[in-house]
C-alpha cells in the first residue's frame, strides 16, 4: 500500500481540536475502571453497566483518534506503527492512556512558546506524574487479578499500592507478591517502568547539580585565565 500525500496542517488542528477531549476520555476511563475494580461489590448491575458503557465509549475515542491521526500521517500502516509505537500500545492497552495527562501538562507549560520549568525540572516533574499514573493503574490492574485468586497475598486494595510502590522504587521487599500470570505481567512492566523512569529523575537531577556547580565554579573563577587578574597572566610585564 502507497502512502498518501501527507497534510500537517489538518494533522495540527486535528491534534489541537481533540486536545480537551481526549484528556477528558483520559480521565473517564482511569476513573471507570478504578470504579468497576474498587466498588464492583457494592454497585447494581445497571450502575456497572452505565460505567462499562463510559468506558468503552472513551476507548472507542482512542481508536478513532489514531485513526483519523493515521489517515492525515500521509503513512501507510507498517510506517505509522513503526514511527508511533507508544500510541499503538496505549491504544490496545487503554489504561496507559491516562499518561496523556503528562503531555497536556508539557503543552500548558509551554504557553507562550517559552516553557516555564527548566528542562531538567520539566523531565523529573513529567517523571514523577508518570510514575504516579503508572502505578495507580498497576496497582489497580494487579488488585482486580490478585484479590479472589488461591494464595495470593494481595487481597485489598492497600497492598496492591504497597506493593506497587516498593516495585517502582526498585525495593522489592517480597512481603506481598503477585501469584497469577496477569499479575506476573504486569510486575514485569511496573518494574521496567520504575528503572526508565526513576533512572530520568535521578539522571536529571544529578545533570542539574553538575550544571548549578560549574556556574558556581565560572562565577568564582571571574574573569581572565582561571579568575588570576589580568596582570598575573604569563607574559604580562
Amino acid at each position: 500500500m502507497s502512502d498518501r500525500a501527507p497534510n500537517p496542517a489538518r494533522l495540527e488542528r486535528w491534534d489541537r481540536r481533540m486536545e480537551a477531549p481526549l484528556a477528558v476520555a483520559s480521565a473517564v476511563y482511569l476513573v471507570g475502571y478504578a470504579v468497576r475494580v474498587l466498588a464492583q461489590r457494592h454497585l447494581s448491575d445497571g450502575w456497572l453497566d452505565l460505567i462499562l458503557a463510559a468506558t468503552l465509549a472513551s476507548w472507542a475515542l482512542f481508536v478513532v483518534d489514531y485513526a483519523v491521526r493515521l489517515r492525515l500521517s500521509g503513512l501507510g500502516p507498517l510506517r505509522f506503527l513503526r514511527g508511533h509505537l507508544l500510541d499503538t500500545v496505549v491504544v490496545i492497552l487503554p489504561l496507559l492512556r491516562p499518561v496523556r495527562m503528562v503531555s497536556i501538562y508539557n503543552q500548558i507549560q509551554r504557553r507562550h512558546d517559552k516553557p516555564r520549568l527548566s528542562l531538567y525540572a520539566r523531565v523529573m516533574v513529567y517523571s514523577s506524574l508518570t510514575v504516579a499514573l503508572l502505578g495507580f493503574a498497576g496497582a489497580l490492574t494487579v488488585y482486580r487479578y490478585e484479590a479472589d485468586a488461591p494464595g495470593a497475598s494481595i487481597v485489598t486494595f492497600g497492598d496492591a499500592v504497597w506493593w506497587t510502590c516498593a516495585t517502582l522504587a526498585t525495593v522489592g521487599y517480597g512481603d506481598v507478591v503477585p501469584v497469577t500470570p496477569m499479575g506476573r505481567v504486569v510486575a514485569v512492566g511496573v518494574m521496567a517502568c520504575g528503572l526508565a523512569l526513576l533512572g530520568a529523575v535521578t539522571g536529571s537531577f544529578s545533570s542539574w547539580l553538575i550544571q548549578a556547580f560549574r556556574r558556581e565554579d565560572e562565577k568564582d573563577e571571574g574573569p581572565g585565565d582561571g579568575g588570576r587578574p589580568p596582570g598575573n597572566l604569563p607574559g604580562a610585564s
